[in-house]
């Protein structure tokens, strides 16, 4: 089937490739088929594009790539909603805020984005640790290179 999409325009999906998501996104409960883009060659981040509206189209990054102490803990009524079986099928995403400059882009790490791969049933969760916000930045700028912006 082919798809409009927020960055690469039209593009074909296969039916395998849809991800379900039954309630949506937060804030986006009616749009409940994604996919899941390249941004880029080679590059951390990818797009989670809406089957169903062509503008909407998350930027996202896996969170371990830039926070290494991240933890997620997944309720059993998460388990059992993505029908989660064990590690190999899941994957987690944090959804990117980004800025310009892009050093300014931040990852919601209090709401990642949890899907069963093999399943392709995925959930946007919010963690109830206090550690994790919705605005961590992903771009660690060292304060002399922030000074010499000025």
């Amino acid at each position: 089937m082919k798809i409009q999409t927020k960055y690469h325009g039209e593009i074909e999906i296969k039916d395998n490739q849809i991800i379900h998501f039954e309630e949506g996104i937060p804030s986006f409960e009616d749009e409940n088929q994604f996919v899941i883009l390249p941004f880029g060659e080679d590059s951390p981040f990818l797009i989670l594009q809406s089957v169903q509206s062509s503008t909407l189209g998350f930027v996202i990054t896996s969170p371990f790539d830039f926070f290494t102490d991240y933890t997620v803990k997944l309720t059993d009524s998460v388990i059992e909603k993505l029908k989660i079986e064990g590690e190999d099928h899941l994957a987690i995403f944090s959804i990117l805020t980004v800025q310009d400059p892009f050093h300014n882009t931040t990852a919601n790490l209090r709401g990642p984005v949890v899907i069963n791969t093999k399943a392709q049933l995925g959930k946007q969760i919010v963690l109830n640790d206090e550690k994790y916000t919705t605005k961590h930045f992903i771009i660690k700028t060292p304060a002399s290179v922030s000074e010499e912006g000025k």
